[in-house]
């Protein structure tokens, strides 16, 4: 395609307008979906299996279960984009004929409303009562659920991006459940080796897990329930502000420290602070908040005896070093348990 276009000295810009106002001509349901499955390869997270991409294209936004009838077949979904979609025969992964096609779907306006509906999707896709009936340790439900853990692991980055009133409301519904659901297990073997989980326990609690996607809107709303434990510790022993600080989530960080009963400096299981964790991924604004808490301590070391200072000199982040260098309770020359002082690479 890609040649005949160049030899005929139209532009690629021209030639995929053209092609999507065919995907749109088509007659019936067609139409609609090529749209959905560009939509589909263009703005998820990772690049789906031709099994993921039929269950994710399957699901209906109110419906309460998966209806079977509508997972069409592989040959349907890849017609429907008039050949500019392939499935790779090595991994099953569907992809664009070429990155030019990619670059020119991203763009604004292209396809509007991509995450919000990617989100809303995964969202219904959790919440389907087939799905909550699935015991959180069955890992083998994935081969009838195959989109599962797509959606468990990647639902957050659509609904940060948008989130619709109605995904809010799937959100919420899915927290309120998420101890014994078994897309917190998926999620918590995707940000940690499943070594580490224990599957008999609650591995990620509800808002662990908006604090880790850094979905403010959501945090708002469950902080407001002051029953609920702030500092309640998960399967590695962080709380909700380790994820938002370790990640990066300022808002969520912010919204977590106007809880009068937030311990802003608690360890993990292995002594990490959510001041260690900030400063070692070099999130600038996240330590400015926590460094002008008076109950955080900028020189606390975790389980190895290394200090937030040494997690950021040692990972390079000289913007963190800086902050904690021009504070006077920050000791440069204090040894971890190896008895190495911090060294600069800054």
């Amino acid at each position: 395609m890609l040649q005949k276009v160049a030899a005929t000295g139209v532009d690629l810009d021209t030639a995929y307008d053209q092609t999507l106002r065919r995907i749109k001509e088509q007659k019936g349901d067609r139409s609609r979906l090529g749209m959905e499955v560009l939509m589909w390869i263009s703005h998820a997270e990772r690049p789906l299996r031709i099994d993921e991409l039929c269950h994710a294209l399957a699901v209906e936004i109110e419906a309460t279960d998966l209806d079977p009838e509508n997972i069409r077949p592989q040959d349907t979904v890849l017609g429907s984009c008039l050949g500019v979609a392939v499935v790779d025969k090595e991994t099953s992964q569907v992809r664009l004929i070429h990155y030019t096609l990619q670059e020119y779907l991203s763009r604004p306006g292209v396809l509007p409303d991509a995450h919000r509906t990617l989100g809303q999707t995964c969202l219904t896709y959790l919440n389907y009562d087939q799905v909550k009936r699935i015991p959180a340790d069955n890992l083998s439900s994935l081969e009838n659920f195959p989109f599962l853990g797509y959606s468990s692991s990647h639902w957050g980055r659509h609904a940060k991006i948008e989130l619709s009133h109605h995904a809010k409301s799937l959100v919420l519904d899915l927290l309120n459940q998420f101890d014994h659901h078994i897309s917190s297990v998926l999620l918590a073997m995707t940000i940690c080796p499943s070594w580490l989980i224990p599957l008999s326990h609650r591995p990620f609690p509800g808002l662990h897990c908006a604090s880790y996607f850094g979905i403010d809107e959501v945090i708002a709303t469950w902080i407001e329930m002051e029953s609920y434990n702030i500092n309640q510790r998960d399967f590695i022993g962080s709380t909700p502000l380790s994820w938002a600080a370790w990640q990066g989530n300022q808002g969520a960080v912010a919204l977590l420290l106007t809880r009068d009963d937030v311990d802003p400096d608690k360890p993990d299981n292995h002594g990490i602070t959510p001041l260690s964790g900030a400063s070692y991924n070099g999130h600038e604004g996240v330590v400015r908040l926590l460094l002008a808490r008076d109950d955080v301590d900028p020189d606390k070391p975790d389980n190895y005896g290394k200090t937030p200072l040494r997690g950021a000199s040692s990972n390079g982040r000289k913007g963190v070093v800086m902050l904690l260098l021009a504070r006077g309770d920050v000791n440069p020359a204090k040894p971890d348990n190896d008895g190495r002082a911090t060294g600069y690479r800054c």
